[in-house]
């Protein structure tokens, strides 16, 4: 969606606080594993929402009230207003996922990098620019420098050694029209990917990928519904440095033209694909990091929308039993009452939704079984290593000696 800014989902452990889970001490960040995600040594699913409309945020570029005023400069009061924000999701057991510019002009964005770098006499004629020019590519850089640097007010921790963020996304959904080849991305993903890591080696990272398939897998190219904006599912994910691989679905936005119906079916066959090369071919855990349904629809309906989020969630949960890559899903988007000027369509809240906020808490609860599972499972191997070990040596002593009278 137009309108990111800052990504949250809620740990399973804290939603189903009722069950407890055997887990080895650690040190609370999540890592990947193959194709899933851990923390502490087990495996761990996500099932969360996207917050956009909160006011504070990893980018806010010029504009009214902005995060970075020019590059380099920083809005003091609103820099604390994010180390607010991952305070309390660090005393709630919330994982974030931070988003560090935006593709599109909402909160400024890649044209205002491009705008500052023209104000400094850079001859740009394009904002995709953004993703050659080396002067806003080091504005970029100096950027991440500065968040991933950033010592928390509240928490006095420093935002790299926090494990409360979960992940740091290099721009939402970046696109390049002027380069369909999907070359400038590539690169510019392989830079920012690995110079995100020579600072933070603690934290996943993500290139907040929309998912279209590109010039690696021309036989996929077919499953995009109509866009050709310069990014490859494949090639992007493949970079070292980028720990899991991201899908967004709006068939509603996609597929205007569609039906309910047809816009299921692509669904399903947009999510499968995705899955199954995530475990296949980039053999990285898959994150759905945006879906919905707008009211705003023509013959919308609860109905339709639980529907959308049930097809979502069981896809998730069909991969993840097996041992799969899906590892969660987040809606778009989550508000509460007394929101009404950040209704978009896709809101969901949960007072005014019992339907949706059921099918929600499904989720969570069937996620945390699989957890469950795993977690015996690996619990009962560990005292089968256990007893091998305390056996051993006995043997060791007895080798050779009668046994019984």
């Amino acid at each position: 969606m137009k309108h990111w800014a800052l990504t949250l989902f809620l740990a399973l452990l804290i939603q189903q606080q009722s069950h407890h889970v055997e887990v080895e001490a650690g040190d609370d960040f999540i890592r990947t594993r193959g194709t899933h995600f851990m923390l502490n040594g087990s495996p761990y699913y996500a099932n969360g929402f996207n917050a956009y409309w909160l006011i504070t945020w990893a980018f806010s570029d010029g504009g009214y009230r902005p995060l970075q005023v020019s590059p380099g400069y920083y809005n003091e009061q609103v820099f604390k207003g994010l180390d607010f924000v991952v305070a309390e999701a660090r005393r709630y057991g919330i994982k974030l996922v931070l988003s560090l510019a935006n593709n599109y002009e909402s909160f400024g964005g890649k044209k205002q990098y491009v705008n500052w770098a023209r104000g400094q006499g850079q001859y740009l004629s394009s904002d995709d620019d953004f993703f050659r020019n080396p002067l806003v590519k080091g504005y970029y850089k100096n950027h991440v420098k500065t968040v991933l640097n950033r010592y928390n007010t509240m928490t006095g921790v420093i935002y790299k050694n926090d494990p409360t963020i979960m992940a740091w996304e290099l721009m939402n959904e970046p696109r390049c029209t002027s380069d369909p080849s999907g070359r400038t991305i590539q690169a510019w993903i392989m830079e920012m990917a690995s110079y995100v890591k020579s600072i933070d080696r603690n934290h996943l990272l993500e290139a907040g990928l929309e998912g279209f398939y590109g010039q690696t897998t021309p036989q996929r190219k077919s499953l995009n519904p109509g866009f050709n904006i310069g990014t490859d599912f494949i090639a992007n994910n493949r970079v070292p440095w980028i720990d899991f691989a991201t899908v967004h679905s709006y068939p509603d936005q996609w597929l205007t033209s569609s039906n309910d119906q047809n816009q299921l079916s692509f669904l399903n066959n947009w999510l499968n694909t995705h899955i199954q090369d995530a475990q296949f071919t980039l053999r990285k855990p898959l994150l759905i990091t945006e879906f919905g349904k707008s009211w705003k629809d023509p013959g919308y309906s609860t109905y339709q929308r639980d529907l959308l989020f049930n097809t979502v969630y069981y896809k998730i949960y069909s991969s993840a039993k097996r041992g799969g890559a899906a590892a969660g899903g987040l809606f778009w988007q989550l508000l509460t009452e007394g929101m009404d000027s950040f209704r978009d369509g896709y809101d969901v809240v949960l007072s005014e939704s019992p339907s949706t906020a059921n099918v929600i808490a499904q989720q969570s609860h069937r996620l945390y079984q699989i957890r469950k599972i795993f977690a015996r499972m690996r619990n009962v191997e560990r005292w089968k290593r256990a007893r091998r070990a305390r056996r051993g040596p006995w043997f060791g002593r007895n080798r050779g000696k009668p046994i019984g009278n």
